[in-house]
C-alpha cells in the first residue's frame, strides 16, 4: 500500500491517542496499534500480538495518570521522517495537563507508524530517554 501522511493527519491521530491514554480508554488505545506491535526502551522490550495484550501493557498507566491527576495529553510533534510510502517515523514530546490546569512535562517517544486504509497505526514505540 502506498500512502502518504500529512501533519494534520498526524496531529489528529496523536490527539485521539492522547485522549484515549488519559481517559484509560483501553479499546481506544488498542485501536491505535498495528498488530503485532513492539515497545522498546533502554532497559526493556516487549511485543504484543492481540488487542488484549495491548490492553494489558497499558493497565499500569491508568493509575499513574490518576495519581498524577493528569487529565489531558498533548503531543508536540518534533520531527517527521517518511521512510517509505506507508511507513513514517515520528518524534513526539508529550505534554500533560493536570486537573488544576497546569502543564506537566512528559516523555519523548519515537513512533513508527504505518499508514493503513483507516489511517495511521503504531507499529513500534521507542522510549527516547
Amino acid at each position: 500500500m502506498s500512502a502518504s501522511i500529512d501533519l494534520d493527519t498526524l496531529t489528529d491521530f496523536f490527539d485521539r491517542y492522547g485522549a484515549a491514554l488519559t481517559a484509560a480508554d483501553v479499546p481506544g488505545i488498542a485501536a491505535c496499534y498495528a498488530l503485532p506491535g513492539l515497545v522498546v526502551a533502554d532497559s526493556y522490550s516487549f511485543s504484543f500480538a492481540s488487542p488484549a495484550a495491548v490492553a494489558l501493557s497499558f493497565v499500569g498507566a491508568a493509575p499513574d495518570y490518576r495519581e498524577r491527576q493528569l487529565v489531558a495529553a498533548h503531543a508536540q510533534i518534533r520531527d517527521v521522517r517518511r521512510l517509505s510510502g506507508a511507513l513514517t517515523l515520528v518524534a513526539v514530546e508529550w505534554e500533560y495537563l493536570d486537573s488544576a490546569g497546569r502543564a506537566v512535562p512528559g516523555e519523548s517517544y519515537q513512533y513508527l507508524l504505518r499508514t493503513a486504509a483507516g489511517g495511521p497505526v503504531i507499529c513500534t514505540v521507542i522510549r527516547a530517554g
